[in-house]
């Protein structure tokens, strides 16, 4: 029984909330979990669940050795369940209400300095992916939202692309020239693979058999570029290395927090934490 509200709260997700394919996934596998273990343990009804269930299943996540961010997501898929099922009174009391989110260690997201940077975009890469990385790092687009971009939402004359990010919110992106550059040479390739395969694809990026590139395609791109400099990273490293550079020459806050397509200013604010660590890190090493 508890799979069919399951099935409707994400329903609710995607139509009402605008949420992505990925978040929605999340959700779902992690509520899945929960039905799992509450049928295991005798609980099939939604009016049977109680706190102490709940406790339960967070208490075999700490036994399973979960770490802290994984705890905290599927507590935030948990209390965000609970909190809808409320609201739309399929439930008198919220069981979830007052269960308690685990401390996160402060975490600082990983940066390549702009040295590192170059040292990739030396690297020998076929034309398409030197196009998915000038365009990742000049315009700091979440992996999701490259592999879904589309062609007709960039303007190499005006030198912007437009993209939906989370809650298909949509924004623009200038990008520079370079990026420009690689898109254009790229251009030539995808028009020749769409008359290759007789295509009608909206999609700006596809792959040498006509499909289009997934976000583990990009994934497995960066990470591998990466090992060429000893760096492990991944999509969200040029993210986060795009939006450090920018602070770090100037750029105001707000304005990154735009680019990055944040809806809180205070997510963007983590960058300037990296920027002070980097400072700092930079000066103890002139001055050993």
């Amino acid at each position: 029984m508890l799979i069919y509200y399951i099935s409707s709260y994400l329903e609710y997700l995607e139509i009402e909330r605008g949420l992505s394919i990925n978040t929605i996934d999340a959700y779902r596998r992690d509520l899945y979990f929960l039905s799992d273990f509450l049928q295991m343990h005798g609980v099939e009804e939604l009016c049977d669940i109680k706190r102490i269930h709940l406790n339960m299943y967070i208490k075999n996540l700490y036994d399973k050795k979960y770490t802290a961010y994984s705890i905290a997501r599927e507590i935030a898929s948990i209390k965000g369940f609970f909190k809808w099922l409320s609201v739309s009174e399929y439930i008198k009391h919220n069981p979830a209400l007052a269960i308690e989110q685990p401390k996160l260690p402060k975490r600082l997201p990983k940066v390549l300095s702009m040295k590192e940077i170059k040292e990739l975009l030396d690297e020998k890469m076929s034309i398409l992916n030197k196009a998915i990385f000038e365009l990742l790092y000049a315009s700091g687009l979440r992996v999701s939202e490259l592999s879904n971009l589309q062609i007709n939402n960039i303007d190499l004359n005006a030198k912007y692309i437009r993209c939906l990010g989370k809650g298909s919110k949509e924004r623009i992106v200038p990008i520079g020239n370079q990026a420009c550059i690689a898109l254009k040479n790229y251009f030539k390739e995808r028009d020749y693979l769409i008359k290759k395969h007789n295509l009608s694809t909206k999609y700006c990026f596809i792959k040498e058999n006509g499909k289009k590139i997934t976000r583990q395609d990009v994934y497995n791109f960066i990470n591998t570029i990466g090992h060429n400099i000893n760096k492990n990273i991944s999509p969200h490293t040029i993210r986060h290395s795009f939006a450090t550079h920018l602070l770090e020459n100037g750029a105001d806050l707000r304005v990154v927090q735009e680019l990055l397509g944040h809806s809180d200013v205070s997510t963007t604010q983590l960058y300037t934490h990296i920027s002070k660590k980097r400072l700092k890190d930079i000066y103890f090493s002139i001055n050993k």
